[in-house]
């Protein structure tokens, strides 16, 4: 989940690493991405007012890993 805030949008960096894991990953629908406004989702609050992008990895509903940042070789990893 790339968590944004209103006022910058979702990160537009990572967006061709997003597309092309999600090839990688083929038709086994294993891997989705999304993204949520930090201001709007209050489960979310703790991540408002940060200038810094992070992401959200989530298995079956629970958070099992974050990256705060765009570092696309750590994002990987924990994709």
């Amino acid at each position: 989940i790339d968590v944004y805030q209103a006022w910058c949008g979702p990160c537009k960096a990572v967006v061709n690493l997003f597309r092309r894991l999600k090839n990688e990953f083929g038709e086994d629908d294993v891997l989705h991405f999304a993204v949520a406004e930090a201001d709007s989702i209050p489960t979310l609050q703790p991540f408002r007012n940060k200038c810094e992008p992070v992401f959200l990895f989530c298995v079956n509903g629970k958070i099992v890993a974050i990256v705060r940042g765009v570092n696309a070789p750590l994002i990987r990893k924990k994709i």
